[in-house]
C-alpha cells in the first residue's frame, strides 16, 4: 500500500466515518464525501471502490476545480473530432473511461450549472453523449463525489442543482477534522515520524520530545492530516541528532526573518493563531526596541545580544537546538554565545 492509501486513527469520530464508508461500499449507489481539505476524502473514495463489487474495474479520478469551465464537459463526456476548436480527433470522456468501475469527482461544487445538468442526466439514465455527437452511449459507472462545501446551502443560494444533490446523496460520509479526533495526533505523528526516519536511514526512531509533542497536540491543524504529515516529516529531516528525540517543530515553512512583507497588512496568515513555529524556528523579537542613544557601543550591543538570546530561549522552552535553529546559528555558535553571557545554566 502506498504512502497515501492508509487509514490511521483510533478516535470514535474517525472510526465512525470509516465504518459508514465501508458499509456503503457494497451498495451500487452514489456516495458524497464531505470534509475539510486534508481530511482524506480521496482515501475514502478509494475505499468505497476497493470494497465494492467493482473493485476489479477502473477507478477514474477527476478534479473538477483543476479544469476551466469550458473544458469540464469535454473531460467528463468526451467529444468528437471537430466538435470545437482544437478538437482534432475524437476522445472518450471520464464516464466512458470509468465504465464498469467508479468515477470519483473531487471538488464537485465547482461544476458549472450546465455541467451539473448533464451530470444529472448521466447519473439518472446511465447515458452520456459526447460533445458534437447525437448518439448516446450507455455506461455503467458508480459516482463518488467529494467537496468541502455546504451543498444544501449552495442549493438554497442557487449555485447547485437540488435534483442533482438528491441523486448523489444516497449516502453522505462526513469526515471529522483532525482537531476533533481525540488522541489521533500522537498516533499519526508517530507513524509519519517513523516513516521519515526510515527514509533517512536512521538506526531507530527516537520519538518526539516533550515540547514537540505538546506543540503537536496543541496545534489546530487547519490543513488536517496533510498538514500534520508535512510538519512531522519536515521536523524529522531537519533534526540533526538521530540519537535524541525530535524536539523542534515549525508549523509555517514560510516563516523567516527575510520573508517578503505581506500585502494584506494586519490579520495576514503570519499573524493568524497557530501560524509560525512553536518550538523551533520562528525568529524571536526582543521585548523592547533597543536604545539608539548610548555612550558604550560594545556594551549596548552585548545587552541587545543577551536580550535576543533570553527571548529565544524562552520561546523555545530553553531547548538549545531549537534555539539555535530559531536564531539561524549552529549549535556550537549558540553555545559560545550562551557561555559569553552566562546563560548556559538556564538552557536545557
Amino acid at each position: 500500500m502506498d504512502r497515501e492509501a492508509q487509514f490511521i486513527g483510533q478516535s470514535f469520530a474517525f472510526l465512525d466515518s470509516v465504518e459508514r464508508a465501508s458499509r456503503a461500499a457494497a451498495l451500487n449507489r452514489p456516495v458524497l464525501v464531505i470534509g475539510e481539505r486534508g481530511t482524506g476524502k480521496e482515501l475514502v473514495a478509494e475505499r468505497l471502490h476497493r470494497l465494492s463489487q467493482r473493485w476489479a474495474g477502473p477507478l477514474v479520478t477527476m478534479n473538477c476545480a483543476a479544469l476551466p469551465e469550458t473544458l469540464i464537459e469535454a473531460e467528463l463526456f468526451g467529444h468528437e473530432a471537430g466538435a470545437f476548436t482544437g478538437a482534432s480527433k475524437a476522445r472518450v470522456g471520464r464516464f466512458e473511461e470509468a465504465d464498469g468501475g467508479t468515477l470519483f469527482l473531487d471538488e464537485l461544487a465547482t461544476l458549472s450549472m450546465a455541467a451539473q445538468e448533464r451530470l444529472l442526466r448521466a447519473t439518472e439514465y446511465g447515458e452520456v453523449t459526447r460533445i458534437g455527437s447525437s448518439r448516446a452511449i450507455r455506461v455503467d459507472v458508480r459516482i463518488v463525489a467529494a467537496t468541502n462545501e455546504n451543498l444544501p446551502e449552495l442549493v438554497e443560494r442557487g449555485r447547485f442543482r437540488a435534483d442533482l444533490l438528491d441523486r448523489l446523496s444516497f449516502e453522505v460520509v462526513t469526515l471529522p477534522p483532525l482537531r476533533v479526533r481525540e488522541g489521533d495526533v500522537p498516533v499519526l505523528a508517530d507513524h509519519f515520524g517513523r516513516r521519515m526516519a526510515a527514509e533517512l536511514g536512521w538506526p531507530y526512531w527516537p520519538g518526539f520530545g516533550a515540547a514537540a509533542s505538546q506543540a503537536l497536540t496543541d496545534h489546530r491543524w487547519p490543513g488536517n492530516v496533510r498538514e500534520l504529515r508535512n510538519v512531522v516529516e519536515r521536523a524529522v529531516y531537519r533534526w540533526d541528532d538521530p540519537e535524541r528525540p525530535v524536539d523542534a517543530i515549525q508549523f509555517d515553512p514560510f516563516d523567516s526573518p527575510w520573508r517578503p512583507p505581506s500585502a494584506l497588512g494586519a490579520g495576514s496568515v503570519a499573524d493568524a493563531p497557530g501560524a509560525g513555529a512553536v518550538t523551533s524556528t520562528q525568529s524571536p523579537a526582543p521585548a523592547a526596541a533597543p536604545t539608539l542613544d548610548c555612550d558604550d557601543f560594545r556594551a549596548a550591543v552585548l545587552r541587545h545580544e543577551k536580550a535576543l538570546l533570553e527571548a529565544a530561549l524562552k520561546r523555545c522552552r530553553f531547548n538549545q537546538r531549537a534555539t539555535a535553529l530559531a536564531l539561524k546559528l549552529s549549535y556550537d555558535q549558540l553555545r559560545h554565545a550562551l557561555r559569553r553571557h552566562d546563560l548556559l545554566d538556564r538552557a536545557g
